[in-house]
């Protein structure tokens, strides 16, 4: 299923990471902009685009370009639907100032429907008027009309130690992603690993790569864990740092949520660190306020503004095959306890009721033929988050051990049977997370709770970090483990080298509507696939 207007790859791959192109003009040369500014004097003087580009959240016509420069500046855009800019558009865009770590975000929009959209982004110095080099990248637009569609998912960057380690290749992951050309791409959550310090070597203690040294690059920011505004920012920067994280995010559109590590480990309302001696500052809530603010500032998405400003949850419409509704299910959780409790309470709540109601809402307006529920968690694998103060196992995510619903059980219930009764056809479910990749199919007829049409969940993690499994299933949805691929022998934290890195492919067919799933390793290779007939009230 070839995209009938992916670009001829060879002029734009040619221009390398991240893509730079040299500028001997100022903007009435570049941009047509009616007063240029100061000529170049020399290359120190010059803004810098160390960090690339970025896209995002493309939906309808539109789609958001990010960059960062390296002082205050103003952000320039210019953009065509082919990489010679034949015919290139100018478009005013913000200033990149101290308040946002110099980065800049433009929502372009009024673009042509399913084309290939390609941008150039350039700063100008607002003290000097000296323009930085051009940095290019492209997206792509959905089409409104039936066109085939091809979408990876993925998780977890730079996490348990293994960071960006350029002898290995850096994260290879992400090259093997960009080389399957694919509209778009999900990341699941734990973009970063804010409580993740990385040291310049690990030493692999066991398994085939015994004795060898895993060697990383280090910043100040990534030494310690994230307190400050400053060091939650640099661990975004840090990923950046890796050449093949910036040529794929110049080339790929992406759509970024959220979980627990852009914060810390396993953060809810409940989360107490007074004990722990990495952290000086010990309020949960303000740790959590920093991060959010250094996640909005350099996920290339949308700001919503309509009742919550800073919501990540949102849906993203791909055309008339597919509807994404990107979920949060860490925001607005009660705290991680034992979760037993009968009725939904503030305690219980997973998703929140404002959130519920606009996914029900959602899911049942949707006109497309497949509905994407990205969510940052698997609904039936237990995640245990230590003991609660009665000695028994608290739980991070949904699932609480074999049995009827209860806890953040309820929610999940209510949504399934709503789905059911509204006969919400073709909802399908990705995740991250736990760190291993799996098919999981929902099954009522092996369910204690029965009110609820089969569905499938994907699973597929991580991206570059240490690689853990399985976790636990728990039947209370009915959950079959089709496929999993995970370490062997007990073993955990398996570094990037063992190749157990994993990420998901789903590609939807024009002529048919059939959805095509494969889950797939470090180097692109399907471990496992299914393809899905759509089902037609």
């Amino acid at each position: 299923m070839q995209n009938d207007t992916k670009p001829s790859r060879r002029l734009f791959l040619q221009k390398g990471a991240p893509f730079l192109v040299g500028v001997s003009g100022g903007l009435s040369s570049i941009l047509g902009h009616a007063q240029a500014p100061s000529l170049v004097s020399s290359e120190a003087s010059r803004p810098k685009i160390l960090h690339g580009v970025q896209s995002g959240d493309t939906f309808n016509g539109s789609g958001m370009v990010w960059s960062r420069s390296d002082r205050e500046s103003k952000m320039w855009v210019q953009w065509d639907t082919v990489e010679k800019f034949t015919n290139p558009r100018q478009v005013a865009a913000p200033y990149a100032l101290e308040d946002t770590d110099f980065t800049a975000r433009l929502d372009l929009s009024s673009l042509p429907a399913g084309e290939n959209i390609f941008y150039k982004i350039q700063f100008e110095d607002l003290k000097t008027g000296v323009m930085s080099e051009e940095v290019m990248g492209h997206f792509r637009t959905p089409s409104m009309r039936k066109k085939s569609i091809r979408f990876l998912w993925s998780g977890d960057t730079a996490g348990q130690g293994w960071g960006i380690n350029l002898e290995q290749g850096g994260m290879k992951c992400y090259e093997a992603m960009r080389s399957l050309n694919p509209d778009f791409f999900i990341h699941s959550g734990d973009n970063i690993y804010a409580d993740g310090p990385i040291k310049a070597e690990v030493m692999i203690t066991e398994g085939p790569l015994k004795g060898m040294v895993w060697k990383n690059l280090v910043t100040p920011e990534k030494s310690k864990v994230a307190e400050t505004l400053g060091e939650f920012r640099g661990n975004y920067r840090y990923n950046m740092m890796d050449p093949n994280v910036r040529r794929f995010n110049s080339e790929v559109s992406q759509i970024w949520q959220w979980d627990d590590h852009e914060v810390m480990n396993n953060y809810s309302p409940s989360k107490d660190i007074s004990a722990d001696s990495r952290y000086t500052e010990k309020s949960v809530p303000l740790l959590t306020a920093r991060a959010r603010k250094a996640f909005m500032e350099y996920a290339p998405m949308r700001w919503y503004k309509q009742t919550e400003e800073q919501r990540i949850y949102r849906k993203i419409s791909q055309g008339p095959l597919l509807d994404v509704f990107v979920i949060d299910m860490r925001t607005y959780r009660g705290g991680n306890s034992f979760n037993r409790q009968e009725s939904l309470t503030v305690d219980s709540q997973y998703l929140g009721a404002e959130q519920l109601e606009w996914l029900k809402r959602e899911l049942k307006a949707s006109k497309a033929v497949w509905k994407i529920i990205a969510a940052d968690m698997p609904i039936g694998l237990q995640v245990e988050d230590g003991l609660d103060r009665q000695g028994r196992p608290a739980f991070e995510a949904v699932a609480n051990g074999d049995g009827a619903v209860l806890g953040r059980e309820i929610e999940i219930a209510q949504l399934l049977s709503f789905i059911k009764k509204q006969k919400i056809r073709n909802t399908v479910w990705i995740t991250a997370d736990t760190h291993y990749t799996a098919a999981h199919y929902y099954n009522p007829k092996s369910a204690v709770f029965k009110d609820f049409d089969p569905f499938w969940e994907f699973m597929s993690g991580p991206l570059s970090s240490g690689t853990f499994g399985p976790n636990k299933t728990d039947n209370t949805f009915g959950i079959e483990v089709k496929f999993q691929k995970y370490p062997q022998d007990g073993r955990v934290n398996l570094s990037p080298a063992e190749g157990l890195q994993f990420f998901g492919d789903m590609q939807i067919d024009a002529k048919t509507s059939a959805l095509t799933v494969h889950l797939r390793d470090i180097s692109a290779q399907s471990l496992w696939s299914t393809t899905l007939e759509p089902q037609w009230v």
